[in-house]
């Protein structure tokens, strides 16, 4: 590829990160106003950290579920550099790493669920949105990456380390 063109990243990932800067623009501008608010005049926006907060929880989990396609979750890849020439080893690693990381969504998502159903009986206090939007979006999240992760394990796909660096 030519230093000159254009990679086109995939629509999944302009929405994502479309979304991601959405909220950080908004959580920017109300917290801004109510900064100038508070110290120039004295009163504030009762409804700027409600929201901060509801957009910075969506905005992480967003980021988390856009993340993993890409390979940019935390790894111990240097952990499985004595396996790379063990080809058998190695694919019974990366196996029980789909398996761990869809355990670990299956126990994210239900108690998340957990949370989603306790919500929908409550509201925010000052802005009266469901209190099921705060967890939402690890239940979400957790949907995400299991089933890409599901989808790996069963097409087997290898482990990409992205990288030709013998430690991390």
């Amino acid at each position: 590829m030519r230093h000159d063109e254009v990679v086109q990243k995939p629509l999944w990932q302009r929405i994502s990160e479309g979304a991601m800067a959405a909220c950080l623009a908004v959580m920017a501008v109300a917290v801004f106003i109510n900064v100038v608010l508070r110290y120039g005049f004295g009163s504030g926006v009762a409804a700027s950290e409600e929201l901060s907060r509801l957009l910075f929880v969506w905005m992480v989990f967003i980021g988390a579920a856009a993340a993993y396609p890409l390979g940019e979750h935390m790894a111990f890849t240097s952990l499985l550099l004595p396996l790379r020439n063990k080809p058998r080893a190695m694919l019974a690693m990366t196996l029980l790493i789909r398996a761990a990381v869809l355990l670990a969504c299956v126990l994210v998502g239900w108690g998340a669920w957990q949370q989603v159903e306790v919500g929908l009986d409550s509201q925010s206090v000052v802005l009266g949105y469901s209190s099921a939007l705060l967890p939402l979006p690890a239940f979400l999240c957790s949907l995400a990456i299991g089933l890409m992760a599901l989808a790996e394990l069963l097409r087997r796909a290898p482990l990409d380390f992205g990288h030709h660096v013998d430690v991390e």
